[in-house]
């Protein structure tokens, strides 16, 4: 997983609420393989393209200062819906590292957390605020620091965040589940030699 530590990049503005997983990531679209050519174009697809395939020009990510966004500022309720896995990896296709908004699904969240992308949780004023920035300011950045746990808007207005200890720690290190997890090999493997030693009878797997 890409570690996240500071961004400074340009931001979407999404100011309406309850945007779904389903319409991050179509639910046709769930089973293309990940890293798959056509990926980059999955994250909001129907609002995205006509059925032709030609875009459609009056949607915020396919306006000029935008298209190279790396940063979401939404309103309340982002990535309710399903819990598919894909609607973050279609962020990341796109180019998404890290969605601001005053709340979020929760296991959207988790999903981002655990897939290197950052939720950021803000008051709603504060949300409402950055997003009239960015519309008066179109292409301004916001930089975002994840051990400082701070959002620093265009204006120069600095937001702290929360966020729990042990996604940050996996977020700074790029660390998955499964990457978390080998941190512990030598104590798994001391486990391993201890449970053959003290009950030599019981069958156990070999290490993978």
């Amino acid at each position: 997983m890409q570690p996240f530590t500071t961004l400074t990049a340009a931001a979407a503005p999404f100011d309406q609420p309850n945007i779904d997983t389903n319409q991050l990531c179509p639910t046709r679209f769930n089973k293309v393989p990940l890293g798959a050519p056509e990926y980059p174009k999955i994250l909001f697809h129907d609002q995205r393209f006509n059925p032709d395939g030609s875009e459609k020009r009056e949607f915020v990510l396919n306006k000029t200062p935008y298209r190279e966004a790396q940063i979401i500022v939404a309103d309340r309720n982002w990535g309710g819906g399903s819990s598919r896995e894909s609607a973050v990896y279609a962020l990341m296709a796109f180019g998404i590292r890290a969605v601001v908004a005053s709340s979020f699904g929760d296991i959207h969240r988790n999903n981002c957390l655990k897939n290197g992308v950052l939720p950021v949780i803000l008051p709603n004023e504060i949300c409402v605020a950055l997003r009239q920035q960015i519309h008066e300011r179109q292409g301004a950045q916001i930089s975002i620091d994840l051990e400082k746990q701070t959002v620093t808007a265009p204006d120069g207005d600095v937001h702290r965040f929360d966020i729990p200890a042990v996604p940050k720690k996996c977020l700074l290190q790029g660390l998955d589940d499964v990457g978390r997890t080998q941190q512990f090999q030598p104590e798994i493997e001391a486990f391993r030699a201890r449970y053959r030693k003290e009950l030599p009878f019981q069958a156990m797997p070999a290490a993978g």
